[in-house]
This record gives structure tokens, C-alpha cells and sequence, in this order.
């Protein structure tokens, strides 16, 4: 059965870059400016409050995940009045040791494993727009037992270390979305594969990519009547179904220009274009650019 969300995160190609010890003592509090690379922590010990920018503000306790697939702005904090310490991550070095906030010395308040990664894509923004802002999710013991395996991995240079933390990033990211996969997810991707009927059109649309789709013959798969189905899909998608379709026609097909050095005409037949002229039209109005442009630039950086 085709998994649209694996197949989503298999184009975003995560990859690994940094993960830490973090603890809070005494009155502690920092304040990370928006950052834009995927983060994500698990509390090990403790509590601690944590608030994003634009999102309902959390108490964090021990067993508790946490991803933010873009890290905006956001503040953690212990429980005690204090004005956070600013911290700019894109300027702050990687430490090499437990990240300490608060009093050096005493007794950690909470502890936490986090971290960092970046997508090797450079349509990120595009896929990510599809997923939630804020995963948080409780009680998570297999996302702790992955965080953990992250943190041990990145601090050892072992052979094949780079392959591993991808594909444990790959999988962190799967189990953290499918358990926020419900229906009253906030609109995306995960909202509209919560939905059976909504499912059946998603997977339709990714197992035939290439196939000339009407918003009946999806309204058909789905079991919904047209008006019922695009009105469905929108408001749980987050955006009409002939609109998804194209947003995943064109990740493919900048996919393959990019990484499998693939004909143009080649492309084209495989995201649903009669011919390779309709096929760079598509795309130049898209994308911004012609497709072998595209292709030059890709191989070039």
C-alpha cells in the first residue's frame, strides 16, 4: 500500500546534524530566536515550560516529545519568575558537553535529550508546510528510546554514522507524525490521512501520479460526492486537491532533476505531462525557473 507520509519524508531526506544533553537548575530561562531547521527534545527527568511562538504554551514533564518541524522563536523556562537569557542558535556554537542552564552547580530542575536536524531538500518549505507546527506528544517511550539512540550516535564517529542517524531521523519523524495523525489535527497532511475517506484519494493521487486526476474520479475513490469531497479535502488538507496534486507532482519531479539526472521528457511522463513543452511550462510557472535551469543549478551546488 503506498504511505504518502513515508514518501514525504523519504523527499525530505533528513539528516542528522546535532544532538545534546540539555538541563535546567535553580531560576533558569533562555529565549532561542527562530531558527528554521527542524528541532525536536525529550524530557528525561523532570519538568520545565516551554512556549513557541504562535502556539499554546506547554508544561513539559518527564516522557514527553517534542518536535517543531521549522524551530520558530521560543522560550523555555523553569518554574520561578526569571527574564530569560537570549540565545541566538544560529550563531551559538555546538557545545561539546551537557548544556547547563541556570545554576551550574545544583541539582537539575529537568533533563532533557535535544537537538537539531536539517533537510537536504531544498523544497522543504513546500512539504513542511503540510505537517503540524507543533508536534508535542506524552508518555512517548519509543520517541524517547530513538532520541537517546540519536544523542549516543552523534556523539560517537563509528563507522556508517551518518547512514544511521539518517535513517533514525527518518523514523523518529514518522513515529512523532503518524501518533499526531487524528482528526482534530490542525490542517495538513496528517489531518487528511486521519480521514478514511480523505486517505483513499491521498494514496490514489501518490500511487498514480502520472494519471490524468479529475476532482471527480478522486471525489469517486474517496466515496464522497464532488462538492462533499472538495470541500473536505480543503478544509482538512489545507488546500484544494487538484492544488495538492500539483505540489506533489512537481516535489517529484524536482526530485528527479535533481538527484537522478533524469531526461526531462522522462520527467515529464512521470508527473502526469503529455509532452516535455507542457511539462517546463508547468514547472517554469511553478518553480520559478525552466526545469533544465533547475537541473544545471542543482548539479552545480
Amino acid at each position: 500500500m503506498i504511505d504518502p507520509l513515508s514518501e514525504i519524508i523519504t523527499l525530505l531526506r533528513p539528516s542528522a546534524v546535532f544532538a545534546k544533553g540539555i538541563s535546567g537548575a535553580g531560576r533558569w530561562g533562555v529565549r532561542y530566536s527562530d531558527f528554521g531547521h527542524p528541532g525536536f527534545c525529550t524530557v528525561l527527568e523532570g519538568s520545565c515550560r516551554l512556549a513557541v511562538d504562535g502556539q499554546e504554551p506547554l508544561v513539559l514533564v518527564a516522557g514527553d516529545f517534542v518536535l517543531l518541524p521549522t524551530t520558530p522563536g521560543f522560550t523555555m523556562t523553569g518554574f520561578e519568575p526569571v527574564t530569560p537569557t537570549f540565545i541566538d542558535p544560529k550563531s551559538a556554537p555546538d557545545p561539546v558537553d551537557e548544556v547547563r542552564h541556570g545554576d551550574p552547580d545544583g541539582p537539575p530542575s529537568v533533563r532533557l535529550l535535544g537537538g537539531y536536524f536539517a533537510f537536504a531538500t531544498v523544497d522543504a518549505g513546500l512539504l513542511v508546510s503540510l505537517l503540524p507546527a507543533q508536534v508535542h506528544v506524552r508518555g512517548a517511550e519509543r520517541l524517547s528510546i530513538l532520541v537517546r539512540l540519536l544523542t549516543e550516535e552523534a556523539a560517537e564517529r563509528r563507522a556508517g554514522r551518518d547512514l544511521v542517524l539518517a535513517r533514525l531521523i527518518e523514523v523518529l519523524l514518522i513515529e512523532a507524525l503518524r501518533l499526531t495523525q487524528r482528526p482534530d489535527a490542525t490542517p495538513g497532511l496528517l489531518r487528511g490521512l486521519a480521514d478514511t475517506r480523505l486517505a483513499e484519494a491521498i494514496r490514489a493521487m501518490h500511487g498514480q501520479p502520472a494519471r490524468s486526476w479529475t476532482v471527480a474520479e478522486l471525489a469517486k475513490a474517496a466515496g464522497l460526492s464532488r462538492s462533499a469531497f472538495f470541500d473536505r479535502f480543503t478544509r482538512n488538507v489545507g488546500v484544494a486537491p487538484m492544488e495538492y496534486l500539483l505540489a506533489w507532482r512537481m516535489a517529484l519531479a524536482k526530485d528527479l532533476l535533481r538527484n537522478r539526472n533524469a531526461d526531462i521528457a522522462d520527467v515529464a511522463e512521470t508527473v502526469g505531462y503529455g509532452s516535455a513543452s507542457t511539462f517546463s511550462t508547468a514547472f517554469s510557472r511553478h518553480v520559478g525557473q525552466p526545469p533544465g535551469r533547475y537541473a544545471r543549478t542543482a548539479a552545480e551546488g
